[in-house]
């Protein structure tokens, strides 16, 4: 038997905020959008949770899908919940970080991401959604 609900539910995302480190400086894994909204800007990797996916599960998996890294540890950080950050609709996210060795970690875009690559935390591009708040 279906349920109406009473109240407009949110959509929920994940984003992953996953650094690298080298000898040069910190480094933070960004996309390149190949998709609306925000098509060429530069986001966190990250994207939707599937209704019967674990939210831990959905990260791993985006982060995998837009850039090809795997197996990463993933903590959670916060959940970022502000109305408007997300030009779609209602839109929920947890944030996932992680550290690696960014020698290790080679990105190559993939799903819908044009690009993947590493940028220096103090010298970031202009960000799309919220993702400025999120770093």
């Amino acid at each position: 038997m279906s349920y109406q609900y009473k109240y407009p539910r949110p959509a929920l995302t994940v984003d992953c905020v996953v650094f690298g480190i080298d000898e040069a400086a910190l480094k933070v894994l960004l996309i390149e959008r190949a998709e609306p909204p925000h098509r060429g800007k530069w986001a966190l990797p990250g994207g939707f949770v599937g209704i019967d996916e674990d939210i831990s599960v959905a990260a791993a998996r985006e982060l995998n899908e837009e850039t090809g890294i795997e197996k990463v540890y993933l903590e959670q950080l916060y959940t970022f919940g502000e109305p408007g950050r997300d030009p779609r609709g209602r839109v929920v996210t947890v944030a996932y970080y992680g550290l690696v060795n960014r020698v290790e970690h080679v990105p190559r875009a993939a799903s819908d991401a044009a690009q993947a690559k590493w940028f220096e935390v103090r010298d970031l591009p202009p960000l799309a959604f919220d993702h400025k708040n999120i770093m």
